[in-house]
């Protein structure tokens, strides 16, 4: 099952989808006394409530799965519970009109939390350490660069450029899932690294080393007045590379430079990938055996 592709899971999650608004249908026409008149209504809501929820069920753990996007389901349900309760009004029928009602209220309102203002997201792994570890859950601010519905795209409205600096999310090139990291170069930039240090157009990052412990340094690094510590293994070589970024594309970067999958090894951002910035850890949650919790909630630099 976790060994699903992409179009795999998406096919599950459409087929899912057609059944639920079967579900719903049916549950409508029998409502209003179209259909199914010789069975008993509470029988028939019975079934056609074990099956959505089955359905419902397996469409969350496709996006799960596939590290998909909730915003097109959420404006699908949302649609079809208003018509739901618009069917109710139109058709006098009080309790179509409240289910409809019921349903399209969550589902408007998370539609628009999620895919307007902010998604929630847990880091999987430690290439941003140490500002962000293993199990933070954040909050992904959604409209940093602009107003869109879908992870990527171009913004509908209120489009800005990416900044240096930024604790960007996006969707790279290679893969679907999202990803968190540094936005270090921009469209034109020249983007050098040589001996652990990072220059952007000739001038080197500041650093500051602020501890050394077990073969690790932490330094204290400004970009783009932007206070930020970064992570480096003492023993491991890094030799010299160097990027120029094209058009419309970014160079991201992990904090831990040591051990982060990013744009030296898969190359460049589209613009249009970008879904927002990390903003904010509301919790950390480090094994499924742990307790939950709060201590590094708090705003993310």
């Amino acid at each position: 099952m976790f060994g699903l592709d992409k179009d795999t899971g998406n096919l599950i999650i459409i087929i899912s989808v057609i059944g639920i608004l079967a579900c719903v249908c049916l549950w409508l026409l029998r409502s209003l006394n179209l259909v199914l008149r010789s069975y008993e209504i509470r029988t028939v809501e019975n079934y056609l409530s074990w099956i959505g929820v089955s359905l419902a069920f397996l469409i969350l753990l496709m996006i799960f799965v596939t590290a998909g996007d909730l915003g097109i389901l959420l404006l699908i349900g949302s649609i079809v519970s208003f018509l739901l309760m618009l069917a109710g009004l139109v058709a006098k029928n009080t309790e179509i009109t409240k289910t409809g009602r019921g349903w399209f209220l969550p589902f408007f309102l998370i539609f628009i939390l999620r895919t307007f203002l902010y998604e929630p997201y847990q880091i999987p792994s430690g290439s941003m350490m140490p500002g962000l570890k293993v199990g933070d859950f954040i909050l992904v601010k959604k409209f940093t660069y602009g107003i869109k519905i879908n992870r990527t795209g171009s913004p509908l409205a209120f489009e800005k450029d990416p900044e240096l600096g930024d604790v960007v999310v996006f969707i790279p090139p290679h893969d679907h899932r999202p990803f968190v990291k540094r936005l270090i170069g921009k469209p034109g930039d020249r983007i050098t690294y040589i001996n652990k240090k990072i220059y952007i157009n000739g001038k080197a990052i500041s650093q500051k080393l602020i501890s050394e412990e077990d073969n690790i340094r932490i330094y204290q690094e400004l970009i783009n007045n932007k206070t930020i510590q970064i992570q480096q293994v003492i023993t491991r070589i890094n030799y010299p590379e160097e990027w120029i970024v094209p058009e419309n594309k970014y160079f991201v970067i992990g904090d831990n430079r040591d051990n982060s999958n990013d744009s030296r090894y898969w190359g460049f951002v589209p613009k249009e990938n970008f879904m927002g910035t990390a903003d904010y850890i509301w919790m950390s949650w480090e094994c499924w055996t742990c307790i939950p919790s709060f201590k590094r909630a708090g705003r993310i630099n």
